[in-house]
């Protein structure tokens, strides 16, 4: 990587080629693979990419990936503003989302026959999951979500801090998404 770099491989060019070995060699090596770049490209991911105030356009400058338009597709699933960059359509449902302060799901549920689900990858901010009926979990940098299908959760941005992951669509068969209300404000105003 550092060859790389110094022969002029961007830092969204190298993000590619991992993505694309991430297919073949795993995406838990991808995961190892992309901090190594971070470190590469001179950027430590815990120190860099979490805190209590991290602000968009920190996310923007500090991104493997993209962050992409405006989610005006699924906005009505959102309250506050999201971004999307759509990493894969193919083999693999992939998309950057990115949240600004305070932005978050409404409640859904991934629905599979069989398989199915959702993955997060936490890559820079801090923000928040929760499954219904359990504690809101705190998430940062390095994180890891596993949902499987059926269970109905929300996941966004801390009040004061954007947030970003990588979102990976669990293959599965007679997959779809069911959208639910939106997550109780002042609930989510009490949380740190």
């Amino acid at each position: 990587m550092q060859s790389a770099k110094k022969n002029g491989v961007t830092r969204e060019e190298m993000a590619e080629v991992i993505t694309q070995l991430g297919f073949y060699a795993g995406w838990p090596k991808a995961w190892v693979a992309f901090n190594l770049a971070k470190e590469v490209y001179n950027e430590s991911v815990k120190d860099t990419l979490a805190g209590d105030k991290f602000d968009l356009e920190t996310i923007r400058q500090t991104s493997l990936f993209p962050v992409g338009g405006e989610n005006v597709n699924y906005a009505q699933y959102f309250d506050g503003k999201s971004y999307l960059n759509m990493l894969s359509l193919d083999q693999v449902i992939i998309g950057n989302v990115t949240f600004e302060p305070g932005c978050r799901t409404h409640w859904h549920i991934h629905h599979a026959d069989k398989g199915g689900g959702q993955m997060l990858l936490v890559t820079a901010g801090r923000g928040w999951y929760q499954e219904w009926g359990q504690p809101t979990r705190e998430l940062m940098p390095g994180d890891v979500v596993h949902i499987p299908a059926g269970i109905r959760h929300w996941h966004g941005a801390a009040k004061d801090s954007a947030f970003q992951h990588i979102a990976i669509e669990v293959p599965g068969e007679n997959t779809r998404n069911e959208w639910c209300e939106p997550v109780d404000e002042k609930e989510y105003m009490d949380l740190p």
